[in-house]
């Protein structure tokens, strides 16, 4: 899989990877500027079909727990390291 990465994450990989860093003027504007950049990234969102069991949908519903929020939850652990699937 091909992780695509734009210019201004380019730009932070590079400063982190090197040895050239420098103090920011206005640390409160780069600040602002990196926390809208990440915002927009973690907004990003793309529909999927998925068919799952009816009685699967169906416990989680009894545990009043939205069934999309979770899915979405528990794909996204998954895919950050956070849980790890038994073999």
């Amino acid at each position: 899989m091909t992780i695509r990465i734009s210019a201004e994450e380019k730009a932070v990989l590079d400063y982190v990877d090197g040895s050239g860093s420098t103090s920011a003027d206005d640390l409160n504007a780069v600040i602002n500027h990196y926390t809208k950049i990440a915002r927009t990234q973690m907004s990003k969102k793309k529909t999927i079909n998925i068919q799952l069991l009816e009685s699967d949908i169906e416990q989680i519903r009894q545990s009043r727990i939205p069934y999309q929020p979770l899915i979405s939850s528990l794909i996204h652990q998954y895919a950050t390291g956070k849980i790890k699937l038994e073999n």
